[in-house]
């Protein structure tokens, strides 16, 4: 397997380095859908050239990044284009890394409650071959290396890339079972975009599970564990942001970065939800709705957390996609992250319901961004209705995609247990208009 994603890894650096050298690399980074206020790399730059000059570069309204992410560049500014590839190859290499340790897991524990008789019988058609899963990781890295969401976040130097490579080391960490790590990479992913924090779910119920402790709130050992992995991060978080201090001597990154991601000050069309809606409401009105907007992303953890106990990795998944969705600030490249999971899940095909319309749907939104942005921007024959349409659209698409993939993933747990005699003798009710 190594030939083949060393293959991938080649001819993903090869269309980067192309397109860096084409008239398209300035086209894309000037593009809403792929850069936003936070990870806009003109505001990197113009935060490094504050900083050159000996000021703050948090006291305009430009730069909104991380401290730890200006002082990288202030060494490696004349490589950047080489750390944005860098960042790409880890991310792939360490996703291709998490799923092959997690599909090793899966088969022990599946092979384990089919020798304990916790499947039907008649459902052996739906257990996953060592055959069928051999070539997921492959395909996850693929997936995530030649999406053109992942390209183009590539070409424009959108800092999102980092925080992708961030939440693939943390997800690989989580995988391994290392405590420590996971803790740390979550805290430096929270430390980047805040919203990664609702991750810490999933994660302790993965490692949890890897340790055999059960998730029972009498258990002793549930909350030892739990306290353990909860001091570990918050402990690593601390640490990062006094590094943070100790570098520019000021807590000014605090309401730039964390308090300009809450209060969505920057209303800059993006493919979010956030932004036109603002941009038309009352400002008395504006901090409850903000509080109603940004609580979207936090609210659904804990009946996930409850629902998919049992399944943290879909959980993580599902949770990622609603970050990508509901974030204040989202970008194409936060997409490319969770889509890239979508081949670990294709033992659930055969249960989705509106695959190949949502596919669509998504794909033809994307490509009416750029046109919908020329008409509105450039000949002035369409207004911002028209881009904020298909922006919803594009959202409803990406909400429906998930839900379908929950409930095959929910319907096919069913079978497993209960048996696919259920499945073929259902008889769908039908509605007859007399």
């Amino acid at each position: 397997m190594a030939a083949p994603l060393v293959l991938v890894l080649l001819v993903a650096v090869t269309i980067r380095a192309i397109l860096y050298r084409s008239s398209l690399a300035a086209l894309v980074s000037e593009r809403v859908e792929v850069s936003s206020p936070l990870n806009a790399w003109k505001r990197v730059v113009e935060g490094l050239a504050l900083l050159d000059l000996g000021v703050s570069p948090y006291s305009g309204a430009l730069f909104h990044e991380t401290p730890l992410i200006i002082y990288l560049f202030h060494f490696l500014i004349d490589y950047a284009e080489l750390v944005f590839m860098i960042t790409d190859m880890l991310t792939a290499v360490a996703l291709y890394l998490a799923i092959q340790d997690y599909n090793k897991v899966l088969f022990k524990k599946q092979k384990l409650l089919l020798e304990l008789g916790k499947y039907a019988p008649d459902a052996t058609e739906l257990i996953r071959t060592p055959m069928e899963m051999y070539y997921i990781p492959l395909k996850v890295a693929l997936f995530y290396l030649l999406n053109p969401y992942t390209v183009m976040s590539c070409v424009a130097k959108s800092t999102c890339a980092i925080n992708n490579t961030v939440i693939a080391f943390f997800i690989l960490a989580t995988i391994k079972g290392s405590t420590l790590l996971s803790a740390v990479f979550l805290a430096l992913a929270t430390y980047q975009s805040l919203y990664p924090l609702t991750l810490f779910a999933p994660a302790l119920l993965y490692l949890l599970q890897r340790q055999f402790i059960p998730v029972k709130m009498k258990s002793k050992g549930f909350w030892l564990y739990t306290m353990q992995y909860a001091g570990l991060y918050l402990g690593s978080l601390v640490v990062i942001i006094c590094l943070s201090f100790f570098l520019l001597n000021s807590w000014d990154f605090i309401p730039s970065v964390y308090g300009f991601i809450l209060s969505v000050p920057d209303l800059t069309p993006n493919v979010g939800i956030f932004w036109y809606f603002f941009a038309e409401m009352f400002e008395h009105f504006s901090l409850f709705f903000v509080c109603v907007f940004q609580i979207n992303v936090f609210f659904y953890t804990i009946p996930l957390a409850i629902k998919l106990k049992e399944h943290p990795m879909f959980f993580m998944f599902v949770q990622l996609a609603i970050i990508s969705i509901f974030k204040s600030y989202p970008t194409v490249g936060d997409i490319a992250l969770y889509m890239a999971f979508l081949p670990l899940w294709s033992h659930l095909y055969q249960f989705l319901r509106n695959v190949f319309i949502l596919s669509c749907v998504l794909i033809v939104c994307s490509l009416l961004f750029p046109v919908l942005w020329h008409l509105w921007i450039y000949a002035g024959s369409a207004n911002s209705n028209f881009y904020y349409a298909i922006t919803l659209t594009f959202n409803i698409g990406q909400i429906l995609l998930i839900s379908d993939y929950f409930y095959a993933f929910l319907q096919r747990e069913y079978y497993l247990i209960h048996g696919l005699l259920i499945r073929k003798d259902r008889t769908d009710i039908m509605l007859v208009l007399k």
